[in-house]
């Protein structure tokens, strides 16, 4: 059973539909048992960074989730979901995240040449690091597939643990990975076969 985490942001059902596309079953909820007796987690997020990681810390989701992880478990944050998994953000102020992958999150106006329209909405191939071996949530697909992104804002000083990038006037960071804690900014939801064959590879992880 895998927790599509739901403390009040992000595409819960669509998220689900997706998974039951793959035959893999899931449940919304932001109960803790069902959070801790669950095999693999998501955390989706839509919104911004500080409202979402107050969601998370109301109900004290955010120690659980770590606690989760901590303990080995999958977990797999989407496009905000992703970007609560730093160490902190810098969307209308500082806010801490959750500390599960090393760096912050940062506007990707900062990045990118100003003719560029933010935020970066669309599809873009993804790139994967030189030297480094693909993930195993890319096993199903190629580098240079594309996947669909909705974001004013990346994951940054995250050299380490990123597996994938993507090109939009700059390398922007698009996947990263830290032990058994994964994100990525792309919505696999909104990314047809490609990204159902990622939910599937992380199904298997």
């Amino acid at each position: 059973m895998i927790a599509i985490i739901d403390y009040g942001v992000g595409n819960l059902f669509s998220l689900k539909s997706s998974f039951a596309a793959i035959g893999a079953e899931t449940v919304v909820t932001g109960e803790p048992e069902a959070i801790r007796s669950a095999e693999k987690l998501i955390l989706p997020g839509v919104g911004a960074f500080g409202d979402a990681a107050d969601l998370l810390r109301r109900n004290s989701l955010d120690k659980l989730v770590c606690e989760e992880a901590g303990r080995g478990k999958p977990l797999l944050g989407i496009c905000l979901g992703m970007q609560l998994l730093f160490d902190y953000g810098l969307e209308y102020g500082r806010h801490e995240g959750l500390g599960l992958i090393s760096g912050s999150v940062r506007p990707v106006a900062d990045y990118i040449p100003s003719g560029c329209k933010i935020p970066h909405i669309g599809w873009n191939g993804l790139r994967f690091p030189a030297g480094k071996p693909v993930s195993p949530l890319f096993r199903y697909i190629r580098e240079g597939d594309c996947v669909y992104f909705v974001h004013s804002f990346c994951g940054a000083e995250c050299g380490d643990s990123v597996i994938a990038t993507a090109e939009y006037g700059a390398e922007l960071t698009a996947a990263v990975a830290q032990n058994s804690v994964y994100g990525v900014q792309f919505h696999p939801e909104k990314s047809g076969e490609v990204g159902l064959n990622i939910l599937r590879a992380f199904c298997e992880l």
